[in-house]
């Protein structure tokens, strides 16, 4: 009897281990994280242009890591700097630009399904161009896990929209930049921690960013002063704080922590945040949604080994 009760004691703890350790407990801040940051870009349009809220979300985040630039620079090697600045262009500076100019003409749904094409071109990238090394298996997990989103979005009760389908391809561009920034980070920034990648990044985004949100009118708009652009502000902000900054961060230290593929699988996940929102709104969720979850967590855990 004490034999068996040892035995479920180590089985017990050994799924808790599984189940919180620190690279899941990551995975699946990013996913509630980036999953949410459609509905607050929705949200944000209504009220600014999406060159306007891509702005704002930029240069809130360079804004908040200001603290931390003297002690990045002074631990960053100087030969890091133009990979780190260059980091900042492919994974913010041109994704915030063109996701909001696709969502002005093209669904959710299609985005969150476009979006998930960045662990494929993080393998190809990584493949042709960085010596990037991938078992079979990781291939067939990645692909289980495409294949697991589609079954989700599609099993969705609401019709995509399919209108603005040349506007997808703008999505498809940042998602190859994620590709592209994944790959230069695991390549030459390996020995950079993720605060100090986040805040030479973000921080030298600052003055682009200013300059083109002045050249859109927004600080000259009189709606400015009265309070109407104050959602769509907030709503950059908080893109710029949780959405860019918090989660490149954590985003860095799962990819030290757990290797490339499995970090850019993230964007598995986010469909499923996408459903929660749904389900609070009072969606219907379907079976079919039920078999797509379960066929993107058997995905990631295979892309996982």
């Amino acid at each position: 009897m004490q034999k068996n009760e040892d035995g479920w004691a180590i089985l017990t703890t050994f799924a808790v281990q599984k189940l919180f350790s620190v690279k899941w407990i990551l995975f699946v801040i990013l996913c509630l994280t980036w999953g949410s940051s459609f509905i607050i870009m929705k949200g944000g349009m209504e009220i600014l242009s999406p060159y306007q809220l891509a702005s704002i979300r930029i240069i809130s985040a360079g804004l908040i890591m200001l603290p931390w630039i003297r002690t990045a620079y002074r631990a960053v090697p100087k030969k890091a700097v133009p990979a780190l600045i260059l980091s900042g262009f492919l994974g913010t500076l041109l994704p915030a630009y063109l996701f909001c100019i696709a969502q002005t003409k093209i669904d959710s749904s299609i985005a969150g399904i476009l979006n998930a094409l960045t662990p494929i071109f993080t393998l190809a990238i990584g493949m042709l161009f960085f010596n990037l090394k991938v078992g079979w298996i990781k291939w067939v997990g990645m692909l289980l896990g495409f294949a697991g989103m589609l079954v989700l979005v599609f099993g969705a009760s609401r019709q995509i929209n399919m209108q603005y389908i040349g506007y997808t391809f703008f999505v498809i561009i940042a998602t190859i930049c994620y590709g592209l920034n994944v790959n230069v980070v695991n390549q030459y920034l390996k020995d950079v921690a993720p605060l100090h990648i986040a805040t030479i990044a973000f921080t030298a985004l600052i003055i682009p960013n200013l300059i083109i949100l002045a050249s859109t009118g927004y600080f000259t708009d009189p709606n400015l002063l009265n309070g109407s652009l104050t959602k769509g502000t907030i709503a950059g902000v908080v893109l710029g704080i949780v959405s860019t900054c918090l989660a490149s961060v954590i985003f860095y230290t799962l990819m030290k922590k757990a290797g490339p593929v499995f970090a850019s699988m993230v964007t598995y996940g986010i469909p499923l945040v996408a459903l929660g929102w749904g389900f609070v709104a009072g969606e219907t969720i379907t079976g079919l949604q039920v078999a797509g979850m379960a066929v993107i967590l058997a995905g990631v855990r295979l892309a996982n080994k």
